[in-house]
């Protein structure tokens, strides 16, 4: 379901509708009672009258101490939004490499609903720019925080988390001293394995798998495992970046690049 807002930057205002960039593929089961395979439901009960709830019936409540709440309706939550929260209103703009990666959520594609004009506008400047407008909006009571991005020639949308909602690193800094050979390997495999990313070449394969076992156990046959591969353990850190140069290099050398026939040219003197 598109969700209708605006986008402005300064004083321009574009009425727009963002849509979900991104599909949920994943294969989804149900929980089912062991001995008659029946599906299990759950109830909404309340302990006061001992009897099912409605959805209806049902409505946002926030604890303020000990089995005492306060009831908010969604005519409540709209009574505090203010014009501001129903905009994407454009407060500054960024490099897209200052912004690390980890702050990326969920991703929207940006369609305009009047305002073109202003819309390519503002896509092309971006672009030109190489800029990231970072702005505010509310989605579902939650003030979220965005980064509108023009990518090829379509403006998109990324919800980030706030900077308090990025968990500290458990990992510490750990002092250990690297050899400039180990560097040196460990460099060379990364080069080897380096190549252009094409996201169509990367599948789900596991689900591909699911599928499969899905389909035999509803034809009566039975799953039957891979065969697992041997991994060769190499403890020895050198030996195992040298052996990895090895294999990195032997799978490189199946895929040689295409290099550019120089053409000669003569030179051809002229009489005068």
């Amino acid at each position: 379901m598109p969700i209708k807002t605006s986008i402005s930057f300064g004083m321009v205002y574009i009425p727009v509708s963002l849509h979900a960039a991104v599909k949920n593929s994943d294969i989804s089961f149900n929980m089912l009672h062991k001995k008659y395979n029946s599906k299990i439901s759950y109830k909404k009960t309340c302990p006061e009258c001992e009897g099912d709830v409605a959805a209806s019936d049902i409505v946002k409540g926030y604890q303020y101490a000990k089995d005492q709440y306060v009831v908010l309706t969604d005519e409540d939550f709209e009574k505090i939004k203010t014009p501001k929260d129903k905009t994407i209103k454009i407060e500054q703009f960024v490099s897209l490499n200052e912004i690390d990666p980890i702050f990326y959520d969920k991703a929207y594609y940006i369609k305009p609903e009047g305002g073109e004009r202003a819309f390519c506008l503002l896509k092309e400047a971006m672009k030109s720019e190489n800029k990231v407008g970072i702005a505010k909006i509310v989605f579902n009571n939650k003030e979220t925080l965005v980064a509108l991005r023009a990518d090829n020639n379509q403006l998109l949308l990324s919800t980030l988390f706030f900077n308090e909602e990025i968990q500290k690193n458990p990992v510490q800094n750990l002092n250990v001293e690297l050899s400039p050979k180990e560097i040196d390997l460990a460099k060379t495999i990364i080069e080897n394995m380096s190549e252009k990313f094409e996201a169509g070449k990367f599948k789900d394969e596991y689900k591909e798998r699911l599928l499969s076992a899905i389909s035999a156990k509803i034809n009566g046959r039975e799953i039957v495992a891979p065969k697992a591969v041997q991994d060769n353990k190499i403890i020895n850190l050198m030996e195992a970046l040298q052996e990895s140069i090895k294999q990195t290099q032997s799978k490189k050398s199946k895929f040689p690049e295409k290099k550019e026939t120089a053409v000669k040219t003569k030179k051809v003197s002229k009489a005068v």
